[in-house]
């Protein structure tokens, strides 16, 4: 008997079914080969070849003079087949060994392991030799039940509905008590500002200046050292640090465990730091008793945390709309397949309902008018319009006849068709489509790794930076207070030099990192 090799052909350039076919009309006529198939959305060929008389770079060549480009693909056993199965009725190690032994003895299985714990198998097989429907059938014959493994069909794992909700509350969040705060800040900067007008043109003495400042109401002090504004402020602030920020501090606790630094922990550590610093401050100048308000970063957390979580929430809101694409592409495969068994001169013996994952290829189908075809196939017998506008966007139906392709998802309109499988399970055109756009959401644009990579050093280096500012601002304090009084203004002049050095320092320090957030925008 002459030997019959197999081979894969990746071939690019193909835009429709008509490249298909051509390719598979064309090659059938050559000496030594003596199947193809060609997948459309893999890209790739199936050759069966007789190796005496040709081999894969010659076939390679020859669609290569049809206008496409072929590379031989190597050592690509067709993705064997994989199958999950759920057995029942076993009871100790002696059963899931009769099962394992008996599976690895059949021709085609090449590995199996069965858990007792889980009631789990997991087989790889061959699929030119074995299909999953004979596989089940071996168990059975030993006496257990098996069912496949349900597959979860609704594309949960797509659904970015909850991740949405949370960054939207989030912002809400962030955005209710972030106004009042702005607000707050703007009134104060519009006062200070008319304040030292005030000061520019009547030349008011330091004392008239100082009554004025503390005869606007914000600056009023509830307790010493505690001013309206500053108390609102904290209000504010304590919330959105809570509520606004919460997603912020797991995430950011997962990257630390991890011993990496992202976005989440930049942001973690500038707006509690900015938080705790305002909050300490604030307490010194109580127990000081302190006459002028000391300035805190108050506003500083609810406004970088709306900008964040309204970023977070457009990304989530832009992948749901993808998500539910998919899932609704996903939708559209057929779960079950009547098979049918053909005597001589195609006569109907038998049919069964199966579940789509058990169609192995060379599998006869049957699909009645209005139905779903379950997997890609070519029609052996009966004539039918077939609406196909799911893959091609036609919405005229498309007649067929015996010999042509159908696609799986494509529904059968007038005529009863007998098709033969030729791509099940993870081949259809579908899956196949499936697969791209998933692994198009999964892998990233280059730019986007390189803003990731970027990001690992961005933070750390942030955190040196404003360590730096901190020592260096301390040290040039104590080495010429002069600069630093220059740049301090409305300090307290009865608080030592060595505490207003420190505070100035801080608020320095603490400065270098809020700022550097809104850089991690730019990064996005």
């Amino acid at each position: 008997s002459r030997t019959i090799s197999k081979c894969y052909v990746q071939v690019t350039g193909m835009t429709c079914a008509s490249c298909v076919a051509n390719i598979e009309r064309n090659l059938r006529r050559e000496d030594g080969i003596h199947s193809i198939l060609v997948a459309l959305m893999a890209g790739k060929a199936e050759v069966r070849y007789n190796p005496a008389v040709i081999h894969p770079a010659a076939i390679a060549e020859l669609i290569r003079e049809l206008g496409f480009g072929a590379t031989v693909m190597e050592n690509c056993g067709e993705g064997d087949g994989i199958l999950e199965l759920v057995v029942r009725g076993m009871t100790c190690a002696s059963c899931v060994h009769k099962i394992e032994s008996t599976l690895m003895k059949t021709k085609g299985v090449l590995y199996c392991s069965v858990a007792l714990a889980t009631n789990k198998a997991h087989i790889k097989y061959d699929p030119e030799v074995i299909g999953p429907r004979d596989v089940i059938q071996v168990i059975k014959d030993l006496g257990f039940t098996t069912s496949l493994v349900k597959k979860d069909r609704s594309a949960s794992h797509l659904d970015h509905k909850q991740e949405i909700r949370q960054w939207k509350r989030s912002f809400v969040v962030s955005l209710v008590f972030c106004i009042p705060v702005m607000g707050l800040m703007i009134y104060m900067m519009v006062m200070d500002s008319q304040l030292s007008d005030a000061h520019a043109h009547h030349n008011m003495s330091r004392k008239e200046m100082e009554a004025l400042h503390s005869s606007m109401v914000l600056e009023y002090q509830i307790l010493p050292g505690l001013s309206v504004m500053n108390f609102l402020s904290f209000l504010l602030c304590v919330p959105v640090q809570v509520f606004g920020g919460w997603h912020f501090y797991i995430q950011a606790s997962r990257a630390l465990r991890h011993n990496t630094a992202n976005m989440d922990v930049l942001v973690v550590l500038a707006t509690s730091i900015a938080f705790l610093y305002s909050l300490i401050i604030l307490l010194v100048a109580m127990a000081e008793r302190a006459k002028v308000n000391p300035v805190t970063f108050f506003d500083t957390p609810p406004m970088l945390f709306v900008f964040i979580s309204l970023g977070r929430w457009l990304e989530h809101v832009a992948k749901g709309k993808t998500s539910e694409a998919l899932a609704r592409l996903i939708s559209l495969q057929a779960t079950e397949a009547t098979i049918v068994t053909l005597g001589p001169d195609n006569v109907l013996l038998s049919e069964e309902q199966v579940d789509v994952d058990l169609v192995q290829r060379g599998d006869i189908v049957k699909v009645v008018p209005g139905g779903k075809f379950p997997v890609d196939g070519r029609v052996i017998e009966g004539h039918s319009m077939v609406d196909e506008s799911l893959i091609t966007g036609e919405a005229m139906p498309v007649t067929k006849k015996p010999g042509n392709t159908v696609i799986a998802g494509s529904i059968n309109q007038n005529g009863s068709l007998l098709i033969s499988a030729t791509h099940v399970g993870a081949d259809t055109t579908l899956s196949q489509i499936v697969k791209l756009v998933e692994e198009a959401q999964t892998s990233k644009a280059p730019i986007q790794q390189f803003a990731d990579k970027l990001s690992g050093y961005f933070v750390p280096f942030i955190v040196a930076v404003s360590v730096v500012t901190l020592f260096a601002w301390i040290i040039i304090g104590f080495v010429d207070f002069q600069i630093v009084e220059k740049y301090f203004l409305g300090y307290n002049k009865s608080i030592s030099a060595a505490e207003v050095i420190i505070r100035f320092a801080f608020q320095a320090s603490i400065t270098v990192l809020c700022i550097a957030c809104p850089c991690s925008l730019g990064l996005a």
